[in-house]
């Protein structure tokens, strides 16, 4: 299995675990700027974007903790505090107040950082020939371009 080889490699091993550590980083982060939006969405597409950040941050649990397990299956140590999550994530917090508007485009462009980071993953992973950990990064950053066409389309 081309994984193993990820393994003898502690280089490889290494690039790899830090790759999916920012991928587990911005999908934390973007799981909370959902969960944030889901519950302070107003306006007159309440309904709609209320469902729409919901199933965001479903997703990105689920999503997180994947990417947590295929670190620990190659032998790496899958960071998991909140403040070095949010230090290293290119995904910013929200705290204020925002309109419908705003909470799509901060939401499309977290979408967006997140499959261009699992895109890069999945390359880093291909070099090192782990096939398993690059299908993991394009499967999830599908996941996140088709959230963030879903966005789009509400602008």
């Amino acid at each position: 299995m081309a994984s193993i080889s990820t393994l003898s490699n502690p280089a490889a091993q290494a690039e790899i675990v830090e790759a999916l550590n920012q991928c587990v980083a911005e999908t934390v982060v973007t799981t909370m700027l959902a969960q944030n939006f889901h519950w302070n969405v107003t306006g007159m597409a309440f309904g709609p974007l209320h469902d729409l950040f919901q199933k965001i941050y479903e997703d990105h649990f689920t999503g997180q903790d994947k990417l947590a397990e295929r670190i620990k299956a190659i032998g790496g140590y899958a960071e998991g505090t909140l403040g070095g999550m949010v230090s290293r994530s290119k995904v910013a917090e929200h705290d204020d107040h925002a309109s419908d508007r705003e909470m799509i485009s901060m939401m499309l462009q977290a979408q967006e950082i997140l499959a261009e980071t699992l895109a890069g993953a999945s390359d880093a992973a291909a070099v090192h020939g782990d096939r398993l950990t690059e299908d993991l990064c394009i499967e999830r950053g599908q996941v996140h371009e088709k959230f963030a066409w879903m966005l789009r389309s509400h602008l």
